[in-house]
């Protein structure tokens, strides 16, 4: 299994994690059911999980200018 790591908001590939890899070392037994529902993304055709999360770019922009957070897709 694939794990994928891209940011929510640039669509940019973080980083991804090949082969088998114990899902409690990942830290998803922690986020709730509707985290989980909005963060994570599987596809069984490709055997792959996708995982929502934030580049650095993003969130220095978001920190500098809270008020794309406000904004559908604040950063294209």
């Amino acid at each position: 299994m694939r794990i994928i790591y891209y940011c929510k908001y640039c669509k940019s590939n973080i980083g991804q994690i090949d082969g088998q890899v114990d899902p409690s070392r990942l830290g998803f037994q922690s986020l709730t059911l509707d985290e989980r529902a909005d963060i994570i993304t599987y596809n069984q055709d490709e055997d792959s999980t996708y995982v929502k999360t934030i580049c650095d770019y993003c969130q220095s922009a978001l920190e500098t200018h809270p008020e794309l957070s406000l904004v559908s897709n604040p950063l294209q």
